[in-house]
């Protein structure tokens, strides 16, 4: 038995599981109609998005672990592992499922978005959690767009108009996504006290000397959130990127060491700077002035 159910081209997972093959490139399929299936550990090399009532149990996606609330939305990029190994047990699945292959959206509105559909990259445990309605119209859409491609023969046209079937289903996710940070306000607000201690204690740690300035993806990780998740959390709360937020932790720190009587070298290597004039050129950059400037001012107000 292999280890993994390599998805090469999206309609491998549809013929593994008995749905219906309609486009070569395009697969949607409808668990409610294939009664019990068995576990797969799918190795992906296309796009995926599931919109599921349930999803097996202590499953793995990458190194985390599935969100089995009801009405979730995951989704998955090419070079993703998802799913769980087949151990002998079927299950039926309620929901929906869409996989397309990357070349099919070559070229389209899809390729220039991508950057900005940060939910392909989120961790499953950052799945989102749809309301019913939210649940109910990705559902539709997909059955749309299965619709359109079981009734009609492949053209340009027809291909263009599953590829912009596709990019709605994927604005859609995209703000809901976005409803869902601006909703969870109090797990924000403890998200951003949160990643100012992560910052607070990589300095306590002297953590700079051997690894430098504070990474976004590090902070992501002592947070357990994907670094995808965790800037677009930190956006909807502040405005700003977690980059701009550490950045300005680092001006508050290097006042501070400043006025505390640091030289220029001694604050650059006390936050974790290479070299004492990158230290400088942040320093002027954020502020519009040499820190020695800054220090000067400070004596004359």
């Amino acid at each position: 038995m292999n280890e993994f159910l390599h998805i090469r081209q999206a309609n491998d997972y549809a013929i593994d599981v008995g749905a219906a093959v309609w486009h070569p490139m395009v697969s949607v399929i409808h668990f409610d109609e294939l009664g019990e299936i068995r576990y797969s550990l799918n190795k992906l090399e296309v796009y995926a998005i599931f919109v599921q009532d349930n999803f097996p149990s202590d499953s793995t996606y990458g190194m985390g672990g599935y969100n089995t609330t009801k009405g979730s939305l995951t989704a998955a990029s090419p070079g993703q592992i998802i799913g769980k190994a087949d151990d002998g047990h079927r299950e039926v699945y309620h929901g929906w499922a869409l996989l397309f292959d990357p070349e099919f959206m070559r070229g389209t509105v899809f390729e220039k978005r991508l950057a900005d559909y940060h939910f392909f990259s989120y961790n499953v445990n950052e799945a989102l959690h749809a309301t019913e309605d939210e649940k109910l119209l990705l559902w539709q859409l997909m059955e749309m767009i299965r619709s359109f491609i079981s009734h009609h023969e492949q053209t340009t046209l027809t291909d263009s108009i599953v590829q912009d079937y596709i990019v709605l289903l994927c604005d859609y996710c995209q703000l809901f996504y976005q409803r869902q940070f601006q909703s969870e306000t109090q797990q924000q607000s403890d998200l951003l006290t949160r990643f100012q201690h992560v910052l607070t204690d990589y300095y306590e740690q002297q953590l700079q000397l051997q690894y430098g300035l504070p990474s976004v993806k590090y902070c992501a990780s002592e947070l357990c959130l994907s670094p995808s998740y965790f800037g677009d959390v930190v956006r909807s709360i502040t405005g700003n990127s977690p980059l701009q937020v550490i950045h300005r932790f680092l001006i508050d720190r290097a006042k501070s060491l400043l006025v505390g009587g640091n030289t220029v070298t001694e604050v650059a290597e006390a936050l974790g700077f290479e070299y004492a004039q990158h230290f400088t050129r942040f320093f002027k950059k954020h502020t519009g002035m040499l820190p020695s400037k800054y220090v000067a001012s400070l004596k004359h107000s």
